[in-house]
């Protein structure tokens, strides 16, 4: 992948080391290899750099704005379909490759860490969610970023609807089972090949979290925005699953019965990307570990 050396090919300068080169050389975090590299490649621009100073405190005016409308417009008033052809327009024509390869990443992952827990909890079947697996920029307009807010909330509601049902509650498995999660690269086609396309991630998410305080419902875009801090609760199930409290301390997003203000909600959107990338992560080293020698080294390599 072409943004791979936009930095992790230099050499150290002892007297002015590039904070991101020095990151993209710890191995402290449990992170894809490539994501990570596609994720300090985008910190590392200009764009980053210069844009996103201006472009926070606008965006989070434009929200408090939006959202004084609102008190006004109809809640009937929006347009999910809109939001998602605004959003495929402007990752298509103005973001970075590295940063939509980041985000097709995320509808895959999210999709194999809910099927992790169904999987390993027992004796649940989970029927309310969608599974997203977009290979590309157009596989976003079928409401990908709604559902997938959506599948994590019905999830959870439909998971303990039934261990409160049967009385229990999640326990570690006697027997795990991986196969829900790829170890390995997803067949992506992220695009970002247009001279236009110099967005950074960071700041193109700040530039979209607006929109969907204008082209979503008020109550939509909070039940969005509050949703990113269910990172915790989908770490705890997958630590009690494990018998391992690390997959708790790898998660940012916290606290979910005490919401956030929606202001942060682009911030807390890029914790959520990477807290889902550590977990997943995790889980896939685990999965290396349990395999046999040959099949783990094989593994590694495709990586």
């Amino acid at each position: 992948m072409s943004w791979n050396s936009d930095f992790a090919q230099e050499r150290i300068d002892r007297s002015d080391p590039n904070p991101w080169l020095a990151l993209y050389l710890d191995r402290s975090l449990p992170i894809h290899e490539p994501a990570k590299k596609a994720l300090l490649a985008g910190n590392n621009t200009w764009s980053r750099r210069l844009l996103l100073p201006v472009v926070r405190p606008l965006a989070r005016l434009s929200i408090v704005l939006v959202q004084l409308l609102r008190i006004v417009i109809p809640e009937r008033w929006n347009s999910s379909r809109l939001l998602h052809k605004t959003i495929y327009w402007g990752l298509k024509y103005f973001v970075r490759g590295d940063a939509n390869y980041l985000i097709l990443r995320h509808f895959n992952i999210g999709t194999e860490l809910l099927q992790f827990i169904a999987d390993n909890v027992g004796d649940v079947r989970i029927e309310s969610t969608r599974p997203l697996r977009p290979k590309n920029l157009r596989d976003l307009l079928d409401d990908t970023f709604l559902v997938h807010d959506l599948n994590i909330y019905n999830f959870i509601a439909e998971l303990n609807e039934q261990l409160r049902r049967d009385n229990r509650d999640i326990g570690a498995a006697e027997r795990l089972d991986f196969s829900a999660i790829t170890d390995g690269e997803f067949d992506l086609q992220p695009g970002g090949d247009h001279a236009t396309n110099v967005l950074d991630l960071q700041t193109a998410i700040e530039m979209y979290t607006p929109l969907y305080a204008l082209f979503l419902s008020d109550h939509d875009f909070w039940r969005a925005s509050n949703s990113l801090q269910l990172d915790e609760t989908i770490s705890i199930y997958i630590g009690k699953l494990l018998n391992d409290g690390m997959a708790l301390s790898l998660v940012s997003n916290r606290h979910p019965m005490v919401p956030h203000s929606t202001l942060q909600a682009g911030f807390r959107l890029m914790l959520h990307g990477l807290d889902a990338e550590l977990l997943h992560g995790y889980l896939r080293s685990l999965k290396r570990a349990a395999l046999p020698q040959a099949d783990a080294v094989a593994l590694e390599s495709e990586a």
